[in-house]
C-alpha cells in the first residue's frame, strides 16, 4: 500500500461560516488533551469537553482526529516561530532558538513528544509533522544564514546544512531525551560555542577584509 501523502488541504469547510477565534480555542484544546494523553489516547469528546464546545463544532471543521492534529501543528508553527533579524549571525541566532525553546518548553513541546512516538505508526501524520513543525524552523534557520552571507559573516566553506540540522537537533534532543530544561544558558552555549564557531569567519578573517 503506498504511503499517503499530506497536501496540507485535507480539511473542508462545511456548515456555517467558521469562527477563527473558535478553530484557534478548539485546537488549544487540542494541544492541551493531547500533551496530557497522548496522540493515540486523544478523542473528539476529549477536545470538545476542554474547549466547552459540542463535538459537532469540531466534526464541522476537522473530519477526524489526524486532521485536527495535523491542521494545529500547521498553524503552530506557522505563527509562533520567531524571524529575526537583529544584524548579526549571533543575535539572530540567539533570538531564533530562545523563542524555539520558550516554543517547546510549554504544552507544545510535551504535545511534539506525545506525536513523535506515533510518527512510524501514522504515515501521514509523519509527512505533516515533517513538512510543518520540522520544515518552519528549518527554513527559518536557512534563512538567517543565508543574510549571515550576505553581510559576509560566513566562510565560503560553511556547512550551512549542518549548522541547521545542529541547532534544531540540541534543542530536541535535550526536550525529548535528557529532559534537561531548555533555558538561556543552554541556548547561549549552543550559540556560541557550536554554531558561530561552525559557520561564521575567525576574528582574523573578518580583519583581513576590513
Amino acid at each position: 500500500m503506498a504511503t499517503p501523502v499530506y497536501s496540507g488541504t485535507r480539511t473542508a469547510q462545511r456548515g456555517r461560516p467558521r469562527d477563527a477565534s473558535r478553530d484557534d480555542a478548539l485546537r488549544q484544546a487540542a494541544l492541551e488533551v493531547m500533551a496530557e494523553v497522548g496522540y493515540r489516547a486523544l478523542t473528539m469528546d476529549a477536545v470538545a469537553a476542554r474547549a466547552r464546545a459540542g463535538k459537532a463544532t469540531i466534526y464541522r471543521r476537522w473530519e477526524s482526529k489526524l486532521d485536527l492534529v495535523i491542521d494545529t501543528c500547521t498553524q503552530l508553527a506557522h505563527r509562533n516561530l520567531p524571524e529575526p533579524d537583529t544584524g548579526s549571525l549571533e543575535g539572530d541566532l540567539r533570538e531564533f532558538l530562545s523563542g524555539f525553546a520558550a516554543f517547546l518548553s510549554g504544552p507544545i513541546g510535551k504535545a511534539a513528544q506525545a506525536l513523535v512516538g506515533e510518527l512510524p505508526h501514522e504515515p501521514e501524520l509523519a509527512t505533516a509533522f515533517r513538512d510543518t513543525f520540522l520544515t518552519t524552523q528549518r527554513d527559518v534557520l536557512r534563512r538567517i544564514l543565508e543574510r549571515a552571507d550576505e553581510r559576509d559573516e560566513l566562510r565560503p566553506e560553511a556547512p550551512r546544512g549542518m549548522a541547521v540540522e545542529l541547532a534544531g537537533a540540541a534543542l530536541i534532543y535535550r526536550l525529548m531525551l535528557t529532559g534537561d530544561p531548555l533555558d538561556v544558558p543552554f541556548v547561549d552555549r549552543v550559540v556560541e560555542q557550536v554554531l558561530v564557531p561552525l559557520v561564521a569567519k575567525g576574528p582574523q578573517e573578518v580583519s583581513e577584509l576590513t
